[in-house]
């Protein structure tokens, strides 16, 4: 008799939602993904599931609420959709993972704040520069507090599909945020560059940080460090390039001592190309997000029983 498992769809047939498919057919662990969900009838994601057998529809966000059964709903459809999409979700008693920038729920990073979230309706991942750098604006917050933190996130242009492109402005905006309320910086701003380069480059981020007083650069560094292995536990492809750079840098309050890391994120190449990282780290954290909340469903149906 197989072990138990919690019911999920993805809605959104997108790069993004295909590549989150194919990651949890590889390991679903305490999830079933049971459907599989947009409005193009035609997509290369909804051929893809059907020859893969999992459950398809091109109805969309109807398909998922007419199925009693399904608990965790990943969106990956647009930050506008969302914004339709959560309340009825929310009324259908379903968990809402959302991979866009709509920010209705709380800001979730797997390895800086997940398991404050579990029992919420609704979680936000983001953005994918968010995912890649608020856990360094988090290391290095949690030795010294930051009074700044600025991050620039450059992408392979061929791996920004539509919806992304339509949501630069929400990426600016929610991820300087995101640096704020979980990097735990008190300033924050953001930056996207899709690079048209051929062959397409990996997605890279630089993170420039004004600390607030005197701290220690070892510590900070060490910090550092061990916040890339709790990424790589899910993003195995996350990785320093180089140790964190110290200068002294002058600011309206005087002379600060100033961090840059510079860091790289290759796709595990499930669905996607290895230079998509900026996708894959998305749907890497919505997968370990997923498996956590059904974790814990799943303990708590037990103890009840």
């Amino acid at each position: 008799m197989s072990a138990p498992r919690i019911k999920a769809a993805i809605l959104g047939t997108g790069n993004i939602g295909t590549d989150l498919m194919f990651k949890i057919l590889k390991n679903s662990g305490h999830l079933e993904l049971t459907l599989f969900a947009g409005i193009d009838a035609k997509s290369d994601g909804i051929a893809r599931a059907k020859n893969l057998g999992v459950n398809t529809s091109s109805q969309g966000l109807d398909a998922v609420l007419d199925d009693p059964e399904i608990k965790i709903v990943y969106d990956a459809t647009s930050a506008r959709a969302h914004l339709d999409h959560a309340p009825k979700l929310k009324d259908a008693g379903k968990m809402a993972i959302d991979l866009t920038p709509a920010a209705v729920g709380p800001y979730v990073v797997p390895s800086v704040n997940m398991d404050v979230h579990l029992n919420v309706p609704n979680v936000n991942l983001i953005t994918c520069g968010g995912q890649a750098t608020i856990p360094m604006v988090y290391a290095m917050q949690r030795v010294t507090p930051l009074d700044y933190a600025e991050i620039v996130s450059t992408v392979a242009s061929c791996s920004a599909g539509p919806g992304t492109r339509q949501n630069i402005d929400e990426f600016t905006f929610t991820t300087a945020c995101g640096l704020e309320k979980v990097g735990g910086a008190r300033r924050g701003k953001a930056i996207i560059i899709l690079n048209p380069a051929n062959p397409p480059v990996l997605m890279r981020n630089t993170i420039y940080a004004i600390p607030s007083g005197e701290f220690d650069e070892v510590r900070l560094t060490e910090s550092i460090e061990q916040m890339v292995v709790a990424v790589q536990a899910y993003v195995p492809g996350y990785k320093l390039k180089g140790t964190p750079l110290f200068e002294d840098v002058n600011t309206s309050l005087g002379t600060r001592r100033g961090v840059t890391i510079l860091l790289e994120v290759a796709g595990a190449g499930d669905y996607l190309p290895s230079y998509a990282g900026n996708l894959d780290i998305m749907t890497a954290a919505a997968w370990q997000i997923g498996q956590a909340v059904a974790a814990q469903r799943l303990a708590h149906l037990k103890s009840s029983e």
